[in-house]
């Protein structure tokens, strides 16, 4: 079984950021610590709504230079979008929350996000650079060294959707017409609300009642607020919904299925 520490970098966004203690710049003080194998979120985007936490977990392994035992090294893994990793440590970044060094080298832990005060700017939802912030300790108990690892690639940050469907008349009498509404929302992080998704295209599908399988019947734009709307001719019970992918600064979302009981 494993044996391992655990570490908290929170301070990363505080009074540990990197660079807070006198010591040569970080892109000389070589640490002698290397990071591989770093998979961050399971290699997926980070969806983040309007409230909720956000927690993406990583896993890495990490080599110690000669001489040194893990508990005398630190690697936190960070995220920023500004020209260096110093600056993106210094000027407000995705943090982590936690780790666990592992006596074999293996670490793993999570990010924090909380939507509030860390993303304060929908330009926020863009393509991240991943870097890990490594630490060097002496014998003293003080910090002898520390670095910017980078070259781990990117991750893109997007803002959570929503997406509603309602169907009516209900019932409905078999060969009418069948009126599908329904809302795009996703998060603004300026407002810390989910607003309409304006001018996004969503697809109307359908499930006949005792199937499982969704089917596309058509494909509608959206108006300026989100809003969704168009008709169809009943034909049988069963379910209907909008749904959209992801795109470059936004999840995708599916709406609950509406039933229609057609007579």
């Amino acid at each position: 079984m494993r044996t391992g520490r655990s570490g908290s970098a929170v301070a990363l966004a505080g009074a540990l950021a990197l660079g807070a203690f006198t010591a040569p710049p970080a892109e000389a003080a070589d640490t002698g610590i290397t990071v591989t194998n770093l998979v961050l979120n399971k290699g997926k985007p980070i969806i983040v709504g309007t409230t909720a936490e956000v927690t993406p977990d990583f896993t890495f392994d990490m080599t110690k230079p000669s001489g040194y035992s893990f508990s005398d090294v630190d690697a936190f893994p960070f995220l920023y979008h500004d020209v260096t990793a110093r600056q993106g440590a210094e000027d407000g970044g995705i943090y982590t929350s936690s780790v666990t060094f592992y006596d074999d080298g293996s670490c793993e832990g999570e990010l924090y996000i909380e939507p509030r005060y860390t993303l304060d700017s929908n330009n926020d939802a863009t393509t991240w650079k991943i870097a890990v912030s490594a630490r060097l300790w002496g014998s003293n108990g003080q910090p002898k060294a520390e670095e910017y690892l980078t070259g781990f690639g990117t991750v893109q940050v997007k803002r959570a959707a929503r997406a509603t469907a309602n169907a009516s008349p209900e019932p409905v009498t078999k060969g009418k017409p069948l009126t599908v509404t329904g809302r795009l929302t996703r998060a603004d992080w300026v407002k810390h609300a989910y607003t309409g998704y304006g001018g996004k295209s969503a697809k109307l599908q359908f499930r006949r009642a005792g199937t499982t399988t969704y089917t596309t019947v058509k494909i509608v734009k959206a108006d300026s607020a989100g809003a969704l709307k168009t008709t169809v001719t009943a034909a049988t019970d069963g379910y209907w919904r909008w749904t959209f992918g992801e795109t470059s600064t936004t999840g995708g979302a599916t709406a609950a299925g509406d039933y229609v009981d057609v007579r």
